[in-house]
């Protein structure tokens, strides 16, 4: 399917088309140091002054590496669109103008190689190493003279943001010393370009993408004058905080948000688009580390509570589509907007460390991010639904997004899903273990894996993560120090795991409270064990029109339904498809409020060749229902849900919940059901 030409129209408006001025690159001052901070964790570069200290460190990429489930994961992306991905779609192939053709030149060749950068490394795959490096090599040996990167046919500040997070993690995973010198001309030059080309459209309101790269560089060279740019970028960005601390996007927008573009979008589309808010997500603790006020680090908060209560949704994301659009479960979210929240919320604990924004990674990455692509992730939708009872060819009540938007396929929609959807679950491998600020080691979010690390600046730690999380209830970790040293692991106990317990070799560690993390500082040898327990008892939250969804541990569970699945047009590796309903959809829950475990039944199986597959669960939920004949199809979507709780005269009957990724279709939030023997009537 071809992306709409409506909107690549617009980003062509935006393109920046003057030519890269003629000067002399500059070298920066400062020498390149290829070696770890002293105390850093195995080149976890710690924050240099006068940088605020981040209360974690990420480690470099490939420091951790997927095990059990999670590789099998990798590997199905690896071998699906990721993969091939240039093989089947002209926009990131051989013509592509970041490989010196003439084609495509904005975000989506950068965007391509932001995930495919982690996940080739992370594989060890030599193939998709292969095509890592011919990106790579392109933009480090096509700079300009006066230190520009990038196809000259476009000058956009944007996509070279994106680009720049690519080269750091192709960095930390080689050492090519040939990244780091780029780099600092680069940014000399944006210095000098800035003053008089100025940020604007995308650039303007995702700045704080390249202040994540600045800062890597800093913490690598020491050289003051970056700190000088990531000011200037400052002062010409959007100030997000300002947005979320006067919010006036209240309600579900609409096309009215587009009213009065000429070049390109309007500053409210831009204010209100779901994937600049995802990215901003991180600016405000990110910037923070610069700024060293208090109220720029705390700002994450009121930012997450205005999403939260006015267009937040059961599987952990705001709704967008394309513009934000309040709490209805039918709004969908843009594949854009789900990976680039993860990255932020990435960022926002190593900056932070609160666990409640690892909780939400979780969320988002075991729910949303499966519950987005078909089982093979051959191909994905541009926006999804939590109640999502078709996904056809028509229009929807969506805020601005067209009639393609919920196919599963190659593009449907826009095509920057198409290039962008890759770093989801390589970042989140990245992002499971980080370095603590006094030479640990902390368990940030949980899946099979395992971290080799420096702690207390000398000793090499092994650690192997042995678990089934989030489908399985049990973390053991065995700790392999090169020798004994004693140092502080920190572990992770999610804000959900109300009776937590950890054992150390066998003997019960001192109590985990749920919300924090529990450290263990104490010395460490060879073959020590830790066991994690997190009971998941089912329980109930609260959504729109007090309508209800049931959720395990860090897992989301729909109404497993019947699919119909029909095949459209399309590549013949990647064609479009259609899904439609084959059972009910129209139901409500019976649940019990005060004990939601007694009413719910848990039925574990083995994980399949696809974890998040509805065919193969690897756990379901079997409850009591009844049918809500008034809850009809509007538009192609459930309608609004009647405001719970409902009395309902349908039969009672058994449904099956399965987790939210492995449910194509289905419904997530759900009217409640009022039990015979309550007085809650509604009248």
């Amino acid at each position: 399917m071809k992306s709409r030409s409506r909107f690549c129209g617009l980003l062509f408006f935006l393109l920046l088309r003057t030519p890269p001025v003629s000067l002399a690159a500059e070298q920066l001052d400062s020498p390149v140091h290829e070696t770890a901070q002293e105390g850093s964790t195995q080149g976890a570069y710690r924050n240099r002054p006068p940088l605020q200290p981040s209360t974690l460190s990420l480690l470099p990429l490939t420091s951790i590496r997927p095990k059990g489930w999670l590789e099998r994961q990798l590997r199905i992306q690896a071998d699906g669109l990721s993969g091939h991905l240039d093989e089947v779609w002209s926009d990131v192939g051989p013509n592509s103008a970041w490989l010196g053709g003439t084609g495509e030149a904005w975000e989506r060749g950068p965007y391509f190689l932001d995930g495919l950068v982690p996940l080739a490394y992370l594989l060890d795959d030599a193939k998709l190493k292969a095509k890592v490096q011919k990106w790579v090599d392109w933009t480090l040996t096509h700079q300009g003279a006066d230190g520009s990167i990038g196809p000259v046919a476009n000058q956009d500040w944007w996509p070279r943001m994106v680009m720049l997070k690519a080269l750091t993690q192709y960095q930390e995973a080689t050492g090519d010393p040939r990244v780091i010198p780029l780099m600092q001309r680069y940014f000399a030059f944006q210095f000098r370009e800035l003053p008089r080309r100025a940020l604007q459209d995308w650039g303007k309101y995702r700045w704080q993408d390249e202040l994540v790269s600045i800062l890597w560089l800093y913490n690598r060279t020491g050289d003051a004058s970056l700190l000088n740019l990531v000011r200037l970028l400052h002062d010409q960005g959007y100030n997000w905080k300002q947005q979320f601390d006067h919010f006036e996007y209240t309600k579900k927008t609409d096309r009215t948000i587009l009213d009065g573009r000429g070049s390109g979008l309007p500053d409210r589309a831009m204010q209100t688009h779901g994937v600049n808010n995802a990215m901003a997500l991180k600016m405000s603790p990110v910037w923070f580390l610069v700024s060293g006020l208090a109220a720029d680090r705390d700002a994450i908060y009121q930012q997450i509570k205005m999403l939260d209560e006015y267009h937040g949704i059961p599987n952990g994301m705001f709704s967008a589509d394309e513009h934000i659009a309040g709490t209805d479960p039918s709004q969908g979210i843009e594949l854009c907007a789900v990976v680039e929240s993860m990255f932020s919320y990435e960022r926002i604990e190593a900056e932070v460390g609160d666990s409640l924004f690892a909780d939400r990674l979780e969320k988002i990455a075991f729910n949303a991010l499966p519950g987005t692509f078909r089982d093979d992730m051959w191909s994905h939708q541009y926006d999804q639904q939590p109640n999502q009872i078709a996904c056809t060819r028509r229009p929807r009540q969506w805020s601005t997004n067209g009639q393609d938007a919920n196919l599963y396929g190659l593009t449907p929609e826009f095509g920057c899903c198409t290039a962008n959807m890759h770093q989801g679950w390589p970042k989140l491998v990245s992002s499971l273990w980080m370095g603590t600020g006094d030479g640990g080691l902390a368990a940030v979010a949980y899946a099979p894996s395992e971290v080799e690390a420096m702690v207390r600046e000398s000793v090499k730690v092994h650690i192997a993560e042995e678990t089934e999380y989030p489908f399985r209830e049990t973390v053991r970790l065995t700790v392999n120090p090169a020798t004994a040293v004693s140092f502080s692991l920190k572990l992770r106990i999610p804000g959900w795991a109300k009776e937590a317990t950890v054992a150390i070799d066998g003997a019960p560690a001192k109590s985990a409270q749920s919300g924090t993390y529990l450290v263990i500082t104490r010395e460490w040898r060879r073959g020590d064990r830790v066991e994690i327990k997190f009971p998941m008892q089912p329980r109930i939250s609260r959504w729109e029109r007090n309508s209800v969804a049931i959720e395990r541990g860090p897992l989301v569970f729909s109404l497993k339904m019947g699919e119909n699945w029909t095949r459209l047009e399309g590549d013949a590796l990647a064609p479009d498809w259609e899904v439609r309903p084959t059972t009910p959809w129209n139901y409500g829950l019976v649940v019990d409020p005060a004990r939601p475990a007694t009413l719910i039944k848990v039925v574990e199986a083995p994980i399949g060749q696809y974890p998040f597959s509805e065919n193969t669960a690897p756990v379901e939920l079997v409850m009591k229902a009844r049918r809500v004949p008034e809850w009809q199809m509007v538009d192609g979507s459930a309608g609004p849900l009647p405001e719970s709780p409902v009395k309902s005269l349908s039969p009672e009957e058994e449904v099956t919940l399965v987790p939210y990724g492995a449910a194509k279709l289905r419904i997530t939030a759900f009217p409640e059901i009022v039990q015979e023997s309550s007085s809650a009537v509604r009248p």
